[in-house]
């Protein structure tokens, strides 16, 4: 069966680094576009005569319209990274979706967040949707464990550290491998703070998203180490 495939224009983009570009599409064929926090898109563009498709996890909530979001880093020898970042504003891409299984269990538990670079987008869409409403997180506590190397690398910092002031039940907390002597953030890898929050809880659920290495280290953590149920950890890696 052929999936149907949707257009989507460009209506911003912004860059969150010198590599790394967030990009708000709008879905040109429907006036509302759903799916669920933390599932991806596939986009599709020709590159030398030939079809390519790139598959993207989406960096926001559903809002309840047709808009949705993208944060994606420059890769010196991929086109697509580069075509969709060099993109003008009104240019149009084609994509199926959304996909994915990568979403918040339901009753929402209280949770840790783990990511690290661009694995944020899925773990930022996740965020958003549960403080859009209040019966979504109420009652519980969210802690967010963003892993970088210096400062400038963490996106979305206002974002988060406003949440953090306006919700008492999230907790913001950039980890820096590379910081500077002006950093008075938390310092190292994401899995030296999950240890310290994770040890001896029964009672949260993990979603861990980023390059393989990271994700395999946080999920042997907490289900080998420290011995939480396979169902309590998902995560979605980028290899």
């Amino acid at each position: 069966m052929e999936r149907q495939l949707y257009t989507a224009r460009l209506a911003a983009s912004r860059h969150l680094s010198e590599r790394t570009s967030h990009l708000t599409f709008q879905v040109v064929e429907v006036p509302r576009f759903d799916f669920q926090a933390g599932q991806f898109i596939s986009m599709k563009a020709l590159h030398e005569g030939r079809e390519l498709t790139r598959a993207y996890s989406i960096a926001s909530g559903p809002r309840g319209d047709n808009r949705f979001d993208l944060c994606l880093n420059r890769v010196d020898t991929g086109f697509f990274s580069n075509f969709l970042c060099d993109l003008e504003s009104g240019s149009e891409v084609k994509f199926h979706g959304p996909h994915g299984y990568f979403v918040m269990k339901q009753p929402v538990r209280s949770s840790i967040f783990v990511a690290t670079g661009t694995g944020i987008a899925p773990i930022r869409a996740m965020i958003e949707w549960l403080f859009a409403s209040a019966e979504r997180h109420a009652g519980h506590e969210f802690w967010l464990i963003f892993g970088n190397r210096t400062e400038q690398d963490i996106y979305y910092a206002d974002q988060f550290q406003t949440l953090a002031r306006e919700h008492q039940n999230f907790h913001f907390i950039p980890t820096l491998s590379r910081a500077g002597e002006g950093w008075s953030g938390a310092r190292g890898y994401v899995q030296e703070h999950v240890r310290a929050l994770a040890a001896g809880r029964s009672d949260l659920d993990a979603y861990i998203c980023g390059l393989k290495e990271m994700v395999i280290l946080n999920r042997d953590l907490l289900i080998k180490e420290l011995g939480w149920e396979r169902r309590s950890v998902l995560y979605e890696r980028f290899d």
